[in-house]
Order: C-alpha cells, then sequence, then structure tokens
C-alpha cells in the first residue's frame, strides 16, 4: 500500500507485502509495546480485519492474526488484555472514514487459506540475547540455550538441590506461560516428546534432560524446569517476549511440516465491481481531505492496473 495509519500508541506503514508497527514509548503506552518497540507482521499472518466503536470516541482497527501465525500471541494463550494486544490500532472517532478504507484494504489482501491456523511462524519474535528477573531466579536466553540462575531468598529447596540450570534449545518441545498477572504465575519449559510440548492445558510432561516419562512437579516452584513471578518479578512486558522468543527457536529446530500449494490473494484479480466500489470510497477520502491529490492519483493507479 505504501501509506501510514498514525492511531493512539502505535503507527501502522503498510508496505506491498507487509504493516510495520511502531508502538509509542509514551507514559500511557503499556509497558509491551515500549518492550517490542517496532514489528512487522506480513499479511499472509492474518486471518480477518474488524473496525468497531472503542472507548471514548475512538474506533479500533483490529487485524486479527491466524493461530499460529505470531509465536508471542502462541505463548500468551489468550492471557493478554484487550489494551495490550499489539494487532489493535485505536483511532479517534473522526477518523472512522480513513480507518474503514484501510480494514477494506488489508481484507482485500487476506490468503485463501487465512481462516485456517498457520503451518509455520510467520511472524519474527523479539532478539535475543533476552534476560529477566523472576521471583525465585534469572532467566537468561542467548539463542540456543535457556539458563536459570536460582535466588538465595526466593528458590525452593528443591531448586537449590537441583542447581542451576542450562536447556539447551534442541532438547525442548515449547513453553508454558502463565501470565505474572495472574495468580501463581511462572514460565515453564517442557522437554521434546512430552505430550504437554502440545499446549499448557495438555497431559503433564517430564523434566527437560530427564526423559519424557520422567514425572514433572506439578508445582512450578518446585520444578527446576520453571521459575514463577512475584509482584515486580517477570512482569509480562519480560517474560512474554522471552517466552515467545524460546518457543520461535524451539519450533525452528523441529522438523519443518509438509506445506501445501494454495494460491495467494495477491495473485488474485479484483472484480471489476470490486475496484468500482474501492475507486468510489477512494474518492470519498479525497473529497473529505483525507487523502492528497497525489496519494489519490497513485492509488488510483494501482486499482486501474488490477483490472
Amino acid at each position: 500500500m505504501g501509506d501510514v495509519l498514525a492511531g493512539i500508541q502505535a503507527t501502522w506503514e503498510f508496505d506491498t507485502d507487509s504493516v510495520l508497527i511502531r508502538f509509542e514509548r509514551g507514559i500511557r503506552a503499556p509497558r509491551l509495546f515500549q518492550s517490542l518497540r517496532e514489528r512487522r507482521i506480513p499479511y499472509a499472518a492474518f486471518s480477518s480485519v474488524t473496525l468497531t466503536p472503542g472507548k471514548r470516541g475512538t474506533v479500533v482497527l483490529h487485524a486479527v492474526p491466524r493461530p499460529g501465525a505470531d509465536p508471542l500471541l502462541e505463548a500468551a494463550a489468550g492471557q493478554l488484555k484487550e489494551g495490550c494486544d499489539p494487532y489493535r490500532l485505536v483511532l479517534p472517532a473522526e477518523h472512522e472514514t480513513l480507518a474503514e478504507y484501510y480494514a477494506e484494504e488489508l481484507r482485500a489482501l487476506l490468503e485463501p487459506d487465512s481462516a485456517l491456523p498457520a503451518e509455520r511462524f510467520l511472524v519474527t519474535a523479539p532478539d535475543t540475547p533476552l534476560r529477566f528477573k523472576a521471583y525465585d531466579g534469572r532467566a537468561v536466553f542467548d539463542g540456543a540455550r535457556v539458563s536459570f540462575r536460582w535466588s538465595r531468598t526466593g528458590a525452593s529447596s528443591a531448586k537449590w538441590k537441583a542447581g542451576d540450570q542450562t536447556f539447551p534449545v534442541a532438547e525442548l518441545g515449547g513453553v508454558e506461560w502463565r501470565s505474572p498477572e495472574a495468580f501463581e504465575g511462572y514460565l515453564r519449559l517442557l522437554p521434546r516428546g512430552s505430550a504437554a510440548e502440545q499446549g499448557p492445558d495438555g497431559p503433564e510432561g517430564g523434566v527437560p534432560g530427564a526423559g519424557p516419562s520422567a514425572p514433572r512437579p506439578a508445582q512450578a516452584d518446585q520444578d527446576p524446569a520453571a521459575v514463577v513471578f512475584g509482584l515486580g518479578y517477570g512482569p509480562v512486558h519480560e517474560s512474554l517476549p522471552f517466552a515467545a522468543a524460546v518457543l520461535e527457536a524451539v519450533r525452528r529446530t523441529q522438523p519443518a511440516p509438509v506445506l501445501t500449494a494454495s494460491v495467494t490473494a495477491g495473485a488474485q484479480r479484483r472484480s471489476p465491481a470490486d475496484i468500482a466500489e474501492r475507486m468510489r470510497h477512494l474518492g470519498d477520502l479525497h473529497e473529505a481531505g483525507l487523502v492528497t491529490d497525489a496519494e489519490f492519483s497513485a492509488k488510483k493507479a494501482e486499482l486501474l492496473a488490477e483490472l
């Protein structure tokens, strides 16, 4: 698209095959947004696009990601609060017409199989190295291994007995993250080959390095493969990007799935009626002063070229 849509707490810059989301770093912005700074999201990662009324005179443009497309959301497992959803762009209500235009443009770029789960991660996880301080220790991820170093005051006797831990990514099957904003928050590493690596609701697996049949402690504070969170320890903006980076690295070490051939939305030509409707909408934006003469001419040429 080559356009920019500035909202509250974020700006979306539209490119040919992706949107670059730049997050504001102001005092009112969620700390998760400040930590992420910016993210490039391929259009192939979106499953749907909605535009709904927001709070206090705003509208919300929401580009809903496909399941399995973003390691950050996979690690979060639905625990993020609405205000921390990086795929929501909040705009003043007076920009609703402009937001509606971009929503239609994004919908036109959705893949034919956009409703299906992604076969691989399409969004890049935060860069390593990453680290954060948990209640019972420090967690460090260098891209190849995860290390837990126990705290003298917070770690349980079981963890002290097991000693500091290091887990090569190649031995892991996944992660389990429980938000520190909920009761008993923690980050647990799941061993490769265990049923639990399929998700947080799966059966218990074993302790990494001990084999898939070894029992895993039910409580994270007793598990040497987990660090627990507390007030000010392991906050969302530190522990969630960490979990996402580990999850992406784990998936890279696993066998690639067999991909099925599909025709991309970009290869499909739009119908003349669809082009006419978009040109009408573009003209309305131009008359309202929301699109400059240069932008109007460039976008009109793009639409005509798709006939």
